[in-house]
């Protein structure tokens, strides 16, 4: 039986440099650096080893003294905007104010680096970051009467929302930007057929929730806080 090629290997485990010889002239900071600027210029399927060999200014195949793997890259990557969490300060106390704050600011990362939403999985959950994520928002729930498979269930629940809903906005805005006309006119357009289609009575029951709502402006903030307060409740039912 033909052995493995390989063994696995966490990132995190990896040195950074040998112990001997000079100091190498880029750090894995610096690449990742390099990396996440590209993903966030061009997009994730733009990014390539040569891409950032150029930015960074060294040979491609050094690179590799660095980082491994394209999954490594990966990783990193996703730990490292993950450190753009604030967190300040101690939570308040009222853990479903404290993990609402988390979900906004994870939506403002996901916005500023949508290609995480292409790479996250809960396999990358033991960088720094990421551990310090993890950390902070069990402190938010540490009074909350639930076990702490639960607590992580939570976390993730908030995670996979706020990326459901970011997509969401990413793409409406990327086909917004792609039409002749505003988007006040599509949705005037939209909105007047779909009212001729309700007005046929084919449709009794969303004719009744679209009168009820009337023109109501849809405030995406309202809606975004709203929905992360029933994945909340959905654990524990508010007092």
């Amino acid at each position: 039986m033909a052995g493995r090629a390989a063994e696995p290997e966490v990132i995190w485990a990896r040195p950074e440099r040998a112990g001997r010889g000079p100091r190498p002239a880029y750090s894995r900071s610096d690449i990742v650096a390099a990396a996440v600027r590209l993903a966030d210029a061009d997009g994730i399927d733009a990014l390539s080893m040569r891409r950032i060999a150029a930015d960074v200014g060294c040979g491609t195949m050094s690179l590799y003294n660095y980082v491994p793997r394209k999954e490594d890259l990966h990783e990193l990557m996703v730990d490292a905007v993950s450190g753009e969490y604030e967190f300040t300060g101690a939570p308040s106390g009222d853990w479903r104010a404290d993990m609402l704050a988390v979900g906004r600011e994870a939506r403002g990362i996901l916005r500023r680096h949508p290609w995480v939403i292409r790479l996250m999985t809960t396999g990358y959950a033991s960088g720094p970051n990421a551990l310090r994520f993890l950390e902070h928002c069990l402190t938010c729930l540490e009074g909350v009467g639930l076990p702490g498979g639960a607590k992580m269930e939570l976390i993730a629940n908030i995670n996979g929302t706020v990326m459901t809903i970011v997509a969401n906005e990413l793409a409406l805005a990327e086909r917004a930007r792609g039409l002749p006309w505003s988007e006040e006119e599509e949705q005037a357009v939209r909105g007047a057929y779909l009212m001729r289609q309700l007005a046929g009575g084919a449709y009794p029951r969303l004719a009744a929730v679209m009168a009820e709502s009337g023109a109501t402006r849809i405030d995406p903030e309202e809606i975004f806080d709203r929905t992360l307060g029933r994945v909340l409740d959905s654990f524990v039912a508010p007092e």
